[in-house]
């Protein structure tokens, strides 16, 4: 195990606080699940023992980040106290929700409070979204690519980006009807009220008339869950690859890790840089992601769209549901995701249809010329068409040159050197040696 960054090391107290409110609130029951859903357990005693632990270190609260991580961790702002931020993205599995459906997998998509609703989209990972920009159309170099240069939409959170940032980002799964089901905003701060602690921080850190207004109280609430999620426990920098920058790893010359490096970072050979690298080579924070966005024709999830009552006519339409977006060019689009943790955060694609990185790749390659990954791996059949397939970006997808078995191997090989050091434990061989 390598070892953490000395800036991570000052938020453990906090990583332990909400480690053991989630434990608390969320249990380790896997009942009355969907197929293709998440399972949740809740009880009053779950709900009372976080509010006991809140209340406790709460008296203590003085700065928004503490603030922000006994709310992330607490299950009350939810309409049955069964779910807290922290249960669709646990900081033990890199702030994924890694509730485990009725098959013993971790499903495609989340269940709701109400232990009935799923939603459309898979959760994505928590960790290192402080970096996505604001929402917003411009233009960027990309490295490592035969493409040019990107003008667009770029950044936002969710996966079509409809929130600017984390805090506005947090303000809405607790009034989602499919998520944490509170009947509005009002009943969040009735539920914010319940707790001593909580109102004595909100007024000391946002001001003593905080609660003469809802909204605002709400607002305040939310912006310090953002700011809890800007700190170091969600973005580490401590993988083997950051390591490697450092000099305190060093990828053995013939490992399989190290051929899918120079792959990976290979303007001739693939095409992967040219969405996921933001920075020039070596750079210390690389997110691997440039927050573009792109259509990269993902099948739809019919097992999904079986259970959660969307009806086989819906389409997602991606980008294009983001209020600030008219151009029905965008339809389709998808904001790229981070690769950091990737290896530990299965199903993959914006609706969770891929359950293995391996496929991931050969996916991808699919769109190659003489491409040996005709068949998706994981059903035995050719690839499914793509759920909208107006705006398909071949121009990205059809850059690079077909790979080989021991090729995607090696990516995959290298793609878990991106794992966060308290998270590699967490890495299983799915039938990948990678060596030592």
């Amino acid at each position: 195990m390598t070892k953490c960054s000395k800036q991570a090391k000052q938020f453990l107290p906090l990583l332990i606080v909400i480690s053991v409110l989630f434990l608390a609130g969320c249990g380790s029951g896997s009942s009355n699940s969907a197929s293709n859903g998440s399972s949740s357990s809740s009880s009053s005693s779950s709900s009372s023992s976080s509010s006991s632990t809140s209340s406790s270190s709460g008296s203590a609260i003085t700065t928004k980040v503490e603030l922000g991580a006994l709310l992330f961790a607490d299950v009350n702002f939810s309409k049955n106290r069964s779910q807290s931020c922290a249960t669709c993205h646990n900081p033990e599995h890199a702030f994924i929700d890694n509730r485990l459906n009725a098959e013993g997998e971790i499903p495609a998509v989340s269940l709701g409070d109400d232990q009935l609703s799923l939603g459309d989209r898979n959760t994505p990972s928590a960790a290192y979204a402080m970096f996505s920009p604001p929402f917003g159309s411009r233009s960027h170099a990309r490295f490592n690519s035969q493409q040019g240069d990107y003008t667009g939409f770029v950044g936002g959170q969710f996966w079509d980006g409809r929130s600017t940032n984390l805090a506005a980002q947090a303000e809405a799964p607790p009034t989602n009807p499919i998520e944490m089901g509170l009947a509005d905003k009002a009943t969040a701060v009735l539920r914010l009220e319940e707790n001593d602690a909580y109102i004595a921080a909100l007024k000391r850190l946002y001001g003593n008339t905080i609660f003469d207004n809802a909204e605002l109280a709400y607002a305040a609430m939310a912006d310090s869950i953002g700011e809890f999620e800007k700190t170091p426990e969600f973005a580490p920098f401590d993988s083997l690859y950051d390591l490697s920058l450092k000099g305190e790893y060093l990828y053995d010359p013939l490992s399989k890790a190290a051929q899918g490096k120079a792959l990976f970072f290979s303007q001739q050979f693939t095409n992967c840089a040219t969405c996921h690298q933001l920075q020039a080579n070596s750079h210390k924070q690389e997110l691997f992601t440039n927050f573009e966005y792109h259509n990269i024709g993902v099948p739809t999830n019919t097992d999904v769209r079986a259970v959660n009552g969307k009806g086989e006519g819906f389409i997602d339409e991606g980008l294009f549901e983001n209020g600030a977006v008219s151009d029905r060019g965008e339809v389709g689009k998808f904001k790229v995701p981070s690769l950091r943790n990737v290896a530990v955060t299965e199903p993959y694609m914006h609706n969770g249809v891929f359950r293995d990185l391996k496929t991931v790749i050969e996916f991808y390659d699919h769109y190659l010329t003489d491409s040996v990954h005709t068949l998706n791996p994981e059903t035995g059949l050719a690839w499914r068409e793509p759920e909208v397939s107006e705006s398909v970006a071949f121009t990205e997808l059809e850059d690079g040159n077909k790979l080989s078995a021991e090729d995607v191997e090696a990516l995959v090989c290298f793609l878990r050197t991106l794992t966060d050091s308290r998270y590699q434990h967490l890495i299983e061989d799915k039938g990948i040696d990678c060596g030592s």
